[in-house]
């Protein structure tokens, strides 16, 4: 049995309520979680500056592996979500769940050595609409079913932009909206499921991380089917 802690968490691109851009700021919320693994969404990497790029400035301020998922260009770099991770890295995939002229989204796939039991984490950010939003559930859905050759549990986390049900987690100051969610396989065990709510967290970013302790079990890893179409969490 492996404790794994899993977290996720949309930094706003590194800027708080107070419209200060501080990554070091966020690496420090991101430690209070003590996690094994990171869902980012919102990150940007540009070249110049210290924080730049914030996926490897985060990773090497945390002392983590990062794996990052394009979804579009921004400035002189890029924009998306990203994996930071203390687990082993075996492999990754990304998948573009854009709609339409909206604005670009995606979902990264990334493969981990949980000592021996490879274990499947998905993350994602939705779109605003509530059409574009069903669609990418479709897409998500394919992603995963399409993952299927792959063996072991998955975790499927992110800024789903769903506004109701869940624990609140926008905005970080007075959460109101339940947008960040973080859903897990049967094969793994969920110990704990919270909102991490401390001082710093609610200034931090517009969203507040959400925690996710689960329990892998160290045995065999054998085929299982994926959560998918109906399975996969309802657009409201």
């Amino acid at each position: 049995m492996i404790p794994l802690t899993v977290v996720s968490y949309n930094i706003h691109r590194g800027v708080g309520l107070d419209r200060r851009l501080d990554l070091d700021r966020i690496a420090d919320v991101i430690a209070e979680t003590a996690p094994d693994v990171v869902g980012l969404q919102e990150v940007i990497r540009e070249a110049g500056g210290k924080t730049g790029d914030q996926g490897a400035y985060l990773a090497l301020k945390l002392g983590m592996a990062l794996v990052m998922g394009v979804t579009r260009a921004h400035g002189s770099g890029t924009y998306g979500n990203a994996v930071l991770t203390r687990v082993p890295v075996l492999g990754s995939e990304r998948r573009d769940l854009s709609r339409g002229a909206r604005e670009p989204r995606g979902a990264l796939r990334v493969d981990l050595d949980v000592k021996g039991t490879p274990l499947h984490v998905f993350n994602c950010h939705l779109g605003l609409a509530l059409s574009e939003r069903r669609a990418q559930l479709e897409l998500l859905g394919r992603f995963i079913r399409d993952s299927a050759r792959l063996i072991g549990p998955r975790v499927l986390l992110g800024d789903f932009n769903e506004w109701h049900r869940m624990r609140r987690t926008h905005p970080a100051m007075f959460p109101l909206f339940a947008l960040d969610r973080i859903y897990w396989d049967v094969e793994l065990q969920g110990q704990e499921f919270h909102v991490h709510r401390s001082r710093l967290a609610r200034v931090a970013s517009d969203h507040l991380p959400v925690v996710g302790r689960l329990v892998v079990r160290h045995r065999p890893p054998r085929a299982v089917p994926y959560v998918e179409g109906d399975a996969l969490p309802p657009a409201e």
